[in-house]
């Protein structure tokens, strides 16, 4: 039978059910990768699964998310997930050595082999032919006490890749066109496997930054062949021996094909907003910018610096204009300063922030309010920069440096003409800088044991969720539209981030941005319902959107549709995500109504929908619980560490 190469990798790595799409699936995980922003909880969950190390062959914990240290919270969190590393066995990559998705490219990723992140931007990986796939914080804990991670079966969809890119059109814009096509939810329970003549002049950092923004698309993942290219990236990062050759057999099947000519591509741009609310940049081109920011896990490697370092030559960035840029890696930065790049950024005028996600997820270089800022990374949501009111452009590095010599959004193929910039291409160093100094591994067998763990003071422990009753009666009290991300239920940025540790305080900002009375009614009410429309929690995996929520009380939520990681991280944390049976039910429904649903449990453990009464109004709707057998059993046991320690103790 001829497969392609996400099918063989599911294949080589199932531990339950039939590789039939649409069906649940358990998957052997190879590794796991956590950040801190995600970890703490993480870990705190994975010491509820009565495990004494870590069962996954290799566990690495990043801290890239948040390092800015304005107080004791997140210098008390390094420490901590330090301890958990050496007491459990696993691998800790300290501040400063790099962004996860990039550092773990150097270091870590390994053709055929299968990766679960509490990041959602974890697909990256399949750069190097990884099936790696992002997920909330507790199914990573599970992951790592050795239990197969739970998916729908993915459709696989061939993306044809042709044509050579012209002149200032770069990775980002591949990307960029397929969130122009489809959209934010297009992806959900696909997995992207990119094909076509054109893999042969892709890195493996180009493809980075493809898979990484597969995620935008809702995709489970985004995969790419082991190949040559595959082969000079591991040779360039001095482990050449964990190149493994991994392609799709010939005339293997796909479940939908699209076709990306690269040559008939043309500089794009995402506009505040979405990532999915894509133009060409001569659409927008003149808009007067104030800030441009270059890196991200998305668009922070050594190429895309030295494109940027390029363009500015001996130029200086535009006075009304704020340039920084974040390398990925502390490797990029050593090679990127020895060429020479660095030196031509700084005086051109540019920031340099330390190598960290910073920017990208509101930790630092917030924008001014309501003054465009155009970046190179993967996610717009409102607020997501740490601005409330904020106009966060996305584009290519290219772009973004063409931008910032113009102070206004500006097609980089204009300006090269206007000042007489040479395009040339940016080959992939032969070798890269071999620092792994930034690591620390764990002790020897048998030595954790003896570590203490710091806890400090904002490091508050696991909480069980309430069991869920067999009736429900409350209020609605919230309303929501279409494609609201985990941005929009708990926002990032500096100043709510370092409470990731704390739910009862995180829990406090939920909705801060959307209707910040939430959680005081929440409270004052006693919890209640909140209603949805498609897509309900798209974007970052962070289960403290799913955390906090349960914390003030809310008990169901009832939407047009849920994104796959946060329907997930809803039914860890013991809260049935209801789907509408029929959409337009979600129009009769309106905050302060009150609402019934009886008989829970029934409809829960036979999989048939569940009538809710809208008593304020008199009428029904019908919700489905389109949850797999699994799901609905976590949901009756009161969530997934209940669940899965009922189940580890059955075990003979």
């Amino acid at each position: 039978m001829a497969d392609n190469v996400t099918t063989k990798i599911l294949r080589a790595h199932l531990a339950g059910g039939k590789l039939e799409a649409g069906t649940e699936v358990a998957l052997k995980m190879d590794q796991a990768l956590l950040q801190d922003a995600t970890g703490t909880l993480a870990w705190l969950e994975f010491e509820q699964m009565g495990v004494d190390g870590v069962r996954v062959r290799q566990a690495t914990q990043y801290i890239d998310h948040n390092m800015l240290q304005t107080g004791f919270e997140n210098p008390d969190d390094h420490l901590f997930l330090q301890g958990m590393c050496e007491k459990y066995g696993a691998v800790l990559s300290k501040p400063g050595n790099g962004i996860s998705h990039w550092a773990h490219a150097e270091a870590f990723d390994i053709p055929g082999e299968t990766m679960l992140g509490c990041d959602s931007h974890t697909p990256h990986a399949g750069a190097a032919g990884m099936l790696a796939i992002g997920a909330g914080g507790l199914e990573v804990a599970a992951a790592m006490a050795g239990e197969p991670y739970a998916v729908t079966m993915p459709k696989v969809v061939n993306v044809k890749l042709t044509g050579t890119f012209p002149p200032w059109v770069s990775a980002k814009d591949v990307i960029l066109e397929l969130l122009r096509r489809f959209d934010v939810k297009w992806g959900k329970n696909k997995v992207l496997e990119f094909t076509g003549e054109a893999l042969a002049r892709l890195t493996l950092p180009e493809r980075g930054t493809i898979c990484n923004m597969c995620t935008e698309l809702g995709a489970t993942a985004g995969l790419f062949p082991s190949d040559q290219q595959t082969r000079a990236w591991m040779k360039s990062q001095h482990r050449e021996e964990d190149f493994r050759p991994l392609e799709a057999d010939k005339g293997a099947p796909y479940d939908e094909a699209v076709e990306v000519n690269l040559a008939a591509l043309e500089p794009l741009i995402a506009k505040p907003g979405s990532p999915d609310d894509v133009v060409p940049v001569r659409e927008v081109a003149g808009t007067e910018v104030f800030q441009v920011a270059v890196g991200s896990s998305v668009n922070s490697s050594f190429r895309d610096l030295t494109v940027v370092a390029d363009v500015l030559g001996e130029r200086k960035v535009h006075p009304r204009v704020s340039m920084a840029v974040s390398p990925g890696s502390r490797n990029v930065l050593l090679l990127f300063m020895v060429s020479g790049g660095m030196t031509k950024l700084i005086k051109a005028g540019v920031r340099e922030l330390e190598v960290a996600c910073g920017p990208c997820i509101g930790m630092g270089f917030a924008p001014p309010t309501k003054a465009p800022s155009v970046r190179t990374f993967n996610r717009n949501f409102p607020g997501r920069s740490g601005t409330e009111q904020d106009l966060v452009y996305l584009c290519s590095p290219e772009t973004a440096a063409a931008t910032a010599l113009k102070g206004e959004i500006a097609d980089p193929r204009d300006v090269a003409k206007e000042l007489g910039i040479t395009w040339r291409a940016i080959d992939e160093p032969a070798a890269y800088p071999n620092d792994r100094s930034g690591y620390v591994w764990p002790p020897a067998a048998g030595e954790g044991a003896k570590v203490e763990v710091r806890r400090g003071p904002n490091i508050k422990p696991y909480e069980f969720p309430p069991v869920l009753p067999d009736t429900l009666e409350g209020e609605v009290l919230i309303k929501l539209g279409d494609d609201i991300s985990t941005d929009g239920i708990l926002p990032a940025g500096a100043r709510i981030l370092p409470l990731r540790s704390n739910i009862p305080a995180i829990a406090e900002h939920v909705f801060e941005y959307l209707d910040a009375t939430f959680p005081a009614r929440a409270r004052a009410k006693g919890g209640g319902f909140i209603v949805a429309g498609e897509n309900y929690g798209q974007g970052s995996s962070r289960e403290h959107a799913a955390a906090a929520p349960a914390n003030l009380g809310v008990r169901l939520v009832l939407a047009k549709g849920f994104a796959r990681i946060h329907g997930d991280n809803l039914v860890n944390f013991g809260i049935p995500p209801l789907t509408f049976e029929d959409p337009h039910a979600h129009d009769g429904i309106a905050q302060g109504d009150r609402l019934r649903a009886s008989g829970i449990h029934a409809a829960l453990r036979a999989g048939r929908a569940l009538a809710v009464e809208n008593l304020t109004k008199g009428t029904r709707a019908q919700l489905a619980p389109r949850l797999t057998e699994r799901q609905r059993e976590i949901l009756v046991a009161g969530g997934a560490v209940r669940w899965l320690r009922a189940r580890r103790e059955a075990r003979p």
